[in-house]
């Protein structure tokens, strides 16, 4: 064999090898924890935690100001917005980012089927906001979609614009929600909500401080990442199997026990 064909098979050789550590390292990016059929943000390692702590100090938007929850808001603190009837024998707490893709994933999956419950009373929805992607990604869109939502739980319209922020949700790279005349934009799609009242209350950041001490405590609940869902107290993801029909399934035989 020639000098000259050794040489181009070692060429070839050493390109599928790096070939193949271009997979192996793509791989590894596109791995995330599925639990439940959705994907989690998860921020179980402490290296990762360790970049969301040094990361979110870096957004300029004030969140140091009094902390204003939005009308009815409950729970500890009232950092909770509930959804749904409080006579509910089940309930569903959902700890969720506007930013997380994860979050959005869930809620395509699951979104009709918790309105079903809800419209039916059979369960009642607590709603906790975070901050997560700001921190990683840099950014301030967590913390603006959050406040707004604050702000469309102020005029009533909180369900329908969760669901709309979710629903146009921008890539998560993308700040697009870190503009208030994105959110007011998507208050349009929304009867009813596109009022002055909601515009100033985005543009003021009225809720900022409460959706940072939100934020807080979410860090301070140990949760493995976003959406985090519990029922009744219990984390369901842990169940690999929950699909929107085990979900239904369950919160129905607890409103016949």
């Amino acid at each position: 064999m020639s000098e000259k064909n050794r040489e181009g098979k070692r060429t070839a050789r050493e390109r599928l090898a790096e070939e193949r550590e271009k997979q192996k390292t793509a791989e590894k990016r596109r791995r995330v924890l599925v639990v439940g059929g959705a994907v989690v943000c998860v921020l179980a390692l402490a290296g990762v935690i360790g970049v969301l702590a040094a990361n979110s100090g870096k957004d300029k938007t004030d969140t140091a100001g009094p902390v204003t929850a939005p009308s009815g808001a409950n729970g500890d603190d009232g950092l909770a917005i509930p959804v749904g009837r409080a006579s509910a024998k089940s309930t569903l707490t959902v700890w969720e980012d506007f930013r997380c893709p994860a979050c959005k994933s869930f809620e395509d999956a699951y979104r009709s089927t918790i309105h079903e419950l809800t419209d039916a009373g059979q369960l009642k929805v607590e709603y906790h906001l975070a901050t997560l992607i700001d921190g990683n990604m840099g950014g301030s869109g967590s913390l603006h979609a959050a406040n707004a939502a604050a702000c469309a739980q102020d005029a009533g319209k909180f369900t329908a614009y969760h669901d709309v922020l979710f629903q146009n949700q921008p890539l998560e790279t993308d700040d697009a929600f870190a503009e208030n005349g994105k959110l007011i934009e998507l208050a349009g799609k929304v009867d009813g909500l596109g009022t002055d009242t909601f515009k100033k209350c985005v543009e003021d950041g009225t809720h900022n401080s409460w959706v940072a001490k939100s934020h807080k405590a979410f860090q301070s609940g140990r949760f493995e990442g976003t959406p985090t869902v519990l029922l009744n107290g219990k984390n369901i993801y842990k169940d690999r199997t929950m699909t929107p029909a085990k979900l239904k399934q369950m919160v129905q035989q607890a409103d016949k026990a």
